[in-house]
């Protein structure tokens, strides 16, 4: 059986009854899942802009469309962050720094969410190969489902912009 292994990162420590080989993917997946995490935090943000600023004939589909959203980025921000503390690791509190574009013009608003769905997924098919090698299924269960999430608004946004 393998000793604990110790890894001191931004504070805190992370005990694991593995090799060390799978501390480091530890550490791996946790920093993966603050970027995730960040990125939802930023599409929260961008989305509820976006649904405040929407104008004209347009507002009556988008608002909906931004405000459910921003409600879905905030529930899986929730997973993300949940899965990082049961990995022994500290949640970010910012968000990603990418800038929001501000504007009231529909389609640049649905080509800056397509942009940030085009990221996140990314961003989530990377973390399913990391939680995979750690061999939590429920955790890969429930990064899958928002794996999914983000490819179905990526789908969704590449046919309204279509």
């Amino acid at each position: 059986m393998n000793e604990p292994n110790r890894f001191f990162s931004q504070g805190f420590i992370l005990e694991d009854f593995v090799g060390a080989d799978d501390t480091m993917g530890t550490q791996d997946l946790i920093e993966r899942l603050n970027e995730a995490l960040g990125w939802e935090l930023r599409a929260v943000n961008m989305y509820a802009h976006y649904a405040a600023n929407i104008q004209g004939i347009h507002r009556l589909q988008l608002d909906p469309m931004f405000n459910g959203e921003a409600t879905e980025s905030l529930a899986h921000a929730d997973v993300v962050r949940r899965a990082i503390v049961k990995l022994g690791g500290v949640p970010v509190t910012e968000r990603n720094p990418h800038p929001i574009v501000h504007t009231t013009e529909f389609k640049a608003m649905l080509e800056r969410s397509l942009e940030t769905e085009t990221k996140a997924a990314e961003v989530y098919a990377n973390i399913i190969q990391l939680v995979e090698k750690v061999g939590d299924q429920e955790m890969y269960d429930a990064i899958e489902q928002i794996y999914l999430a983000e490819l179905r608004s990526l789908e969704d946004l590449r046919l309204i912009l279509a």
